[in-house]
């Protein structure tokens, strides 16, 4: 196995591991310009994952050997 897709593969598994973790983040306080905690926490995650997903992607492409990104 490469090490690219492996890599790839654990870049996709960490949003949905902390994401599936509700009580991680299942709580009002620290709020963040009048969002509670469990609003907020979840926005970010949606960027953090979309930047893991994007180098996953490439990643992958790279493996490929091709440059369709």
């Amino acid at each position: 196995m490469k090490k690219g897709y492996l890599l790839a593969g654990i870049l996709i598994i960490i949003p949905i591991v902390v994401l599936a973790a509700v009580p991680l983040y299942n709580r009002v306080e620290p709020t963040f310009l009048g969002m509670p905690f469990f609003y907020w926490f979840q926005t970010l995650w949606l960027v953090i994952a979309t930047v893991l997903y994007s180098a996953a992607s490439r990643l992958i492409s790279k493996e490929k050997g091709g440059d369709d990104l």
